[in-house]
């Protein structure tokens, strides 16, 4: 008998010791967390967004409250039949009638599946104070281009109200900041750099776009006519001495070198070319906020461009189209290992084995703007070295995919390839940069440039 009442005694501690066990869990303490997905005390039109998550229990309810003026608005609220690990909810004005400008207060409380605090679960609750602005910000347009070259950049001045947290030009698929503090006795204007990139369609629109701390955005359209610049098709055949003594090697993967011609080439000029090719935009996307380079561009000394920005290439094999590809520079061919000048001042972003482009250098001249040298021979420059006009940089060669010694010179713009040809062109500089750099606005610079003739003159932008 009292063996039986032990073994029932031992039978209920097991269960009592598995059910704590199993249960444990559910009783955990920590509370759910919350964050603002931004520390903006500001809230506009844009939505503003808050992360909530629990990897514990789960989360079991939460909910959102915007108090304004003595009056409170529910933004948000849901119960969870299924504890929820994470949840990112929205904070939207325009979902809230009635909403008018001034103090807030954003109230969130989160709730877990946690059976602690007597089954209540934990709690975790988090309030913002607020300023709600819904006013958009306002800019004005100081000076602008009646020109840009396909493929080519134009340059706007402009000012924005003092609320302004980010501004730029939105062309497309790509945007380009506005950076201010460089244009002479205007501290407050901002100056933009921008391409009508060779892939953006000539009918895009370009658009100001300036958006304020509450997310509020203020666009104002980019006019220009657009002149039309014709980029050459070609086809380059290519030989099996080629394909084994400069395609091949660039492959690392020693089994990609076993392929069929097509293969092996496709390999180097379509993947490889694009692993090199988002290396480039990572380089040239981060953006100096100063000018670093002063008037025209220098072109290589002696040198004579053998091919062409934005040439259209078609590879061929055997008499077949194997591959395409665009080139997104101008080659320039001089003599053996001739010694490559910096085209401007500025500072080296990158140097390297870029693979299609062998050894390279890229330099930053601020403002976004970036120039690239490959296909070196050698390298006589460091990361982060600050450069002078027609500094050497190393020398050219046949490194990556050069059929022959010569330098590969690019010009990039935040990440785009840009037409190299206007960076060298002086009066393009006096023209087009120098003016508005000096604070004038396009009045006056229309009126200094003396245009031809009255008809020009009147003559509508479009594009």
């Amino acid at each position: 008998m009292r063996s039986a009442i032990i073994s029932l005694l031992l039978v209920i501690v097991v269960c009592l010791l598995g059910g704590a066990y199993y249960l444990w869990p559910r009783f955990e303490r920590d509370a759910p967390k919350i964050t603002f997905t931004s520390d903006s005390d500001v809230l506009g039109l844009a939505p503003m967004e808050i992360n909530v998550t629990d990897h514990g229990a789960g989360l079991k309810s939460l909910t959102a409250t915007l108090s304004v003026n003595g009056a409170e608005h529910a933004v948000f609220s849901e119960q969870y039949s299924q504890p929820a690990g994470e949840k990112t909810i929205s904070v939207a004005l325009s979902k809230i009638p009635g909403i008018k400008e001034g103090p807030a207060i954003l109230r969130v409380v989160a709730r877990d599946d946690s059976l602690w605090q007597f089954f209540r679960g934990n709690e975790a609750t988090i309030q913002k104070n607020l300023m709600i602005d819904i006013t958009p910000p306002t800019v004005e347009l100081i000076a602008d281009d009646r020109y840009v070259n396909f493929g080519g950049v134009g340059v706007i001045v402009y000012k924005a109200s003092a609320d302004t947290a980010t501004s730029g030009v939105r062309i497309g698929d790509y945007f380009f900041p506005g950076f201010q503090g460089q244009i002479k006795d205007h501290p407050d204007y901002f100056i933009a750099v921008f391409a009508h990139a060779y892939n953006v369609p000539p009918d895009a629109r370009a658009m100001l776009v300036v958006t304020d701390k509450a997310g509020n955005t203020k666009d104002m359209p980019v006019v220009y006519e657009l002149k039309n610049v014709k980029y050459k098709k070609s086809t380059i055949a290519v030989s099996d001495s080629f394909l084994q003594g400069k395609v091949a090697p660039l492959l690392t993967d020693v089994n990609a070198r076993q392929g069929t011609p097509k293969d092996v080439f496709t390999a180097v000029n379509k993947r490889l070319r694009k692993e090199n090719e988002d290396k480039i935009i990572a380089v040239t996307k981060k953006l100096t906020a100063s000018m670093l380079w002063k008037g025209a561009f220098s072109q290589l000394s002696n040198s004579k461009v053998e091919a062409n920005f934005a040439d259209e290439r078609t590879y061929t094999y055997n008499g077949e189209s194997i591959d395409t590809a665009l080139h997104l520079g101008y080659d320039l061919s001089v003599t053996k290992h001739y010694p490559v000048e910096a085209s401007n001042s500025g500072a080296v972003a990158f140097i390297g084995d870029l693979g299609i482009y062998g050894n390279t250098v890229i330099l930053d001249h601020g403002l976004g703007l970036f120039t690239l040298y490959g296909h070196l021979s050698s390298i006589d420059v460091k990361a982060g070295d600050s450069i002078n006009q027609r500094q050497i940089l190393g020398n050219t060669g046949e490194t990556g995919l050069a059929a022959g010694d010569h330098l590969h010179f690019g010009v990039y713009l935040n990440g785009v390839a840009v037409l190299p040809v206007e960076w060298w062109d002086p009066k393009w500089i006096a023209d087009n940069i120098e003016p508005k750099l000096a604070g004038r606005g396009s009045e006056a610079i229309a009126q200094s440039q003396q245009l031809k003739s009255p008809r020009k003159a009147a003559k509508k932008r479009r594009r």
